[in-house]
C-alpha cells in the first residue's frame, strides 16, 4: 500500500478520508529501525525477524513483506555425489563418471549409491 503526499493535502474530503483510513504512523529509531504499528502488523502477519523489501518511489518508501527462499550452494564433492548417486543405469553412470573427473575429482572418493549393475 502507498500513501501518496498529494493524496493526504487533497482539500476533497471523501478522498482525504480513505488516505487517512489507511493511514498510521511508523517511528524510525536508531540505525534506522522502523517500528511499525501493531495493527498493521497483525494485518500482514509480520511478526520479529521478518524479512521486507524496501523500494524508493517518487511519493516516498514502500515497505511489503518479502517471501525467503532458503539456497543451498552445493560444493564439487556434493554434485559429484548427486551426478553418481542419481545415475539409473551403467551408461548413465559411466557419464557421471565422466562429469565427476572433469570437475577435477575422482569418483572413487566420493561415497556415493551405484545403479545396479556396475
Amino acid at each position: 500500500m502507498i500513501i501518496r503526499y498529494s493524496e493526504i493535502q487533497t482539500p476533497h474530503p471523501t478522498t482525504q478520508a480513505v488516505a487517512m483510513a489507511n493511514q498510521d504512523t511508523a517511528k524510525v529509531g536508531k540505525r534506522g529501525t522502523i517500528v511499525l504499528p501493531a495493527a498493521l502488523r497483525r494485518r500482514f502477519g509480520l511478526e520479529e525477524g521478518s524479512v521486507l523489501i524496501a523500494e524508493e518511489h517518487q511519493d516516498g518508501i514502500l515497505l511489503r513483506p518479502a517471501t525467503v527462499v532458503a539456497l543451498e550452494i552445493y560444493t564439487d564433492e556434493r554434485k559429484a555425489e548427486f551426478l553418481l548417486s542419481n545415475a539409473i543405469d551403467a551408461e548413465d553412470y559411466a557419464r557421471a563418471v565422466d562429469e565427476v573427473r572433469k570437475l577435477g575429482l575422482d569418483p572413487a572418493d566420493i561415497p556415493h549409491y551405484k545403479p545396479e549393475g556396475v
